[in-house]
């Protein structure tokens, strides 16, 4: 037990857009601000870093987006064509607030036409305590290859997914893996590190946002220490 527990804070930035009562653009931007009794000279820069990133995509939202979102409109009111309403959302999940470390991820989703939008997803872990990110590789034995044994893992996930029916996957999904794996791409869980990939990375849309997950285990992944 610690004595110090990490609040979290929902912010929203959020705006409708209209041009001649025809609303062309929305947006909704949340993100967390963290609070605690320890530790937080260190949180109050994870929530400058998180409240400038919401600032810029708000700014990319009234600015180049507003713009694009407008000349779509006058395209459209000149050809007869329905107008489109582009939207942004941003979500976060904070999956892991324990040991000293904080991790979580955003869901960025941009529709600016056409039969569905996009959403990017990138994620954050840190030391709370040293005020600093936790990388792939930290959490793992010194000079194990994590990469061989985290693509292994999502090997063996993809296969019974794929036998039992629950995802599709592209057929060349072995080369897909390998050559869009991002150690960046993770996320921490009280079960272990999810490991995922982008839309269209390595399966179809309609599979989403492929996520695996890779257990705690001893001389493999470790969970992060206070």
């Amino acid at each position: 037990m610690f004595d110090y527990e990490v609040g979290i804070k929902e912010m929203e930035l959020k705006r409708d857009m209209y041009y001649n009562d025809s609303l062309l653009l929305t947006y909704s931007i949340k993100y967390p601000q963290f609070y605690s009794n320890k530790f937080q000279k260190n949180l109050n820069r994870m929530n400058l870093f998180y409240k400038t990133k919401a600032l810029q995509i708000q700014s990319y939202c009234e600015n180049k987006l507003y713009k694009n979102a407008l000349a779509e409109y006058y395209n459209s009111v000149e050809n007869g064509y329905p107008i489109h309403t582009f939207e942004v959302v941003v979500v976060y999940d904070v999956t892991y607030n324990e040991n000293c470390a904080i991790s979580l991820y955003f869901d960025q989703y941009e529709y600016t036409g056409g039969a569905h939008g996009i959403t990017p997803r990138y994620s954050d872990t840190w030391n709370i305590k040293k005020g600093r990110h936790i990388k792939l590789n930290d959490l793992f034995p010194k000079n194990f290859d994590y990469k061989t044994y985290i693509i292994d893992s999502i090997y063996k996930q993809i296969e019974r997914e794929i036998s039992n029916g629950q995802n599709q996957y592209f057929e060349d999904y072995k080369k897909l893996v390998v050559e869009n794996f991002n150690a960046n791409s993770f996320y921490l869980t009280p079960k272990g590190i999810v490991i995922y990939y982008q839309q269209y990375d390595i399966a179809p849309y309609a599979s989403g946002i492929p996520e695996f997950l890779i257990p705690y285990t001893k001389g493999g992944a470790s969970e992060p220490k206070c």
